[in-house]
């Protein structure tokens, strides 16, 4: 990471000799009471969304819109995931189990594990 700011540094001054370029690893969480590395600033949590934002308190004011965001993108998942579950239990149960619901072990087994032409005969 280091080496890359000292590139973009590099690259940048080339087509400016008067930029003040200052490098920033940000985190999006958590604190660093110490952000001059040298080469580069780290700037984390509160720190980090008031350096992008200069508003101080916009870390707090993010996480309930972020939860509403997560929440909408998880229960889109979650239906999603259900569905495949049903439509892989679907195809097992058609292919794999008997008329009572029992697995044909027998079945099943031969369709992962036979060779090639034992499956061409059934």
């Amino acid at each position: 990471m280091v080496s890359d700011f000292k590139t973009a540094k590099k690259t940048l001054r080339t087509s400016n000799s008067k930029l003040n370029i200052v490098a920033v690893n940000g985190c999006c969480y958590g604190r660093d009471n110490k952000p001059d590395k040298g080469d580069y600033f780290k700037y984390c949590g509160q720190n980090f969304w008031e350096f992008i934002s200069g508003n101080k308190n916009l870390y707090t004011e993010i996480i309930e819109p972020l939860g509403h965001k997560a929440k909408e993108i998880n229960d889109n998942f979650v239906k999603s995931y259900s569905q495949m579950i049903n439509k892989f239990t679907k195809e097992f149960a058609n292919e794999f189990c008997k008329d009572n619901g029992e697995i044909d072990w027998e079945k099943l087994v031969r369709f992962n594990s036979s060779t090639i032409e034992e499956k061409k005969k059934k």
